[in-house]
């Protein structure tokens, strides 16, 4: 048994009205690797962690996690795993140390056991002062935190965190972006990821795959995903929405893309092509408040491959 690895081979999910939200998607998840997933809205990336984490069966095609196939054998692939949702599931009447005590009991740790294994996560998550309080009186990003303590317990060799930061300030992002550095890095935790930020996908990710409309459309490392655009970006920033997307049906023919004040642009070499945007701009009497060129980013690339500013924020 391969511990530690996804194995997803020509997946499909249909539903009975015949929809296929999944259609022959394929990748592999090495052990110890940070994996992003990323799409927008409807383009199957939750049906497919959800058929990854056995909440969901699979139409056809073939997925093993730590080498156990998940369509034969869920309840043994449960305990390859620890799954974080987006909404936590903690009992709010229960302090940090009673919750993952009994966790630790779900999972047939003797009392000592629990007891022992709820104080080195405390510790871990940064929680140990906090650890006789009710999980009510906890900040979303002690929540956060502790809800991933509770997926620990059982030492999973593959985590599943579905958009893990959402609704976190800065500061409690960066806390949680330190935590699953820590598992993947020091303890050789294999990290599935979803996320709508995609600085994040870039900061922590080693692969990344990019699901719309039920397919994969690109793939690599987030240093391949960017220099595949092989074009540079010029942002620039409106004074109102209805200006920027003035500006796109001025500049019909380039690669443009509009997100409320805001256009990109990509060229092939920004520089020169500069000047000539600018002058079609003034000649309609557009001028823009903010300008700035750039390599492309990981949200360049979701843009071009999906067509979709979705998760681009």
């Amino acid at each position: 048994m391969t511990k530690g690895t996804i194995v997803v081979d020509q997946l499909v999910k249909t539903y009975k009205d015949k929809f296929t939200a999944v259609d022959n998607v394929s990748f592999t998840v090495n052990k110890g690797e940070c994996f992003a997933f990323l799409g927008p809205n409807g383009a199957g990336k939750s049906t497919t962690v959800k058929i990854l984490t056995t909440l969901s069966r699979l139409s056809s095609g073939i997925v093993t996690i730590s080498g156990i196939d998940v369509d034969r054998e869920p309840e043994k692939v449960r305990w390859e795993i620890g799954v974080v949702l987006q909404d936590t599931g903690l009992d709010s009447n229960l302090t940090a140390r009673e919750l993952l005590e009994l966790q630790g009991r779900i999972f047939h740790l003797s009392r000592k056991e629990a007891a022992a294994r709820a104080e080195e996560l405390l510790a871990v998550v940064g929680l140990t002062e906090e650890a006789d309080r009710t999980s009510k009186k906890f900040s979303g990003g002690m929540k956060r935190r502790l809800d991933l303590a509770m997926t620990l317990v059982h030492r999973p060799g593959i985590l599943f965190l579905d958009e893990p930061t959402t609704g976190l300030d800065p500061l409690n992002r960066k806390s949680i972006w330190e935590e699953i550095r820590r598992l993947n890095q020091e303890e050789g935790t294999t990290v599935f990821l979803t996320t709508q930020y995609l600085e994040e996908a870039d900061e922590l990710a080693d692969q990344i795959q990019i699901i719309s409309g039920g397919k994969i459309v690109a793939g690599g490392t987030p240093a391949e995903l960017k220099q595949s655009i092989g074009k540079d970006v010029i942002s620039m920033q409106f004074a109102t929405s209805e200006e920027a997307v003035k500006a796109r049906d001025i500049l019909n023919g380039r690669d443009v893309f509009v997100k409320e004040n805001d256009i990109r642009v990509t060229e092939e070499k920004a520089s020169a092509a500069l000047p000539g945007i600018l002058r079609q701009l003034q000649k309609h009497g557009l001028e823009p408040a903010g300008l700035s060129v750039a390599e492309p980013t990981l949200d360049d690339v979701f843009i071009q491959v999906t067509g979709s500013v979705e998760g681009s924020a």
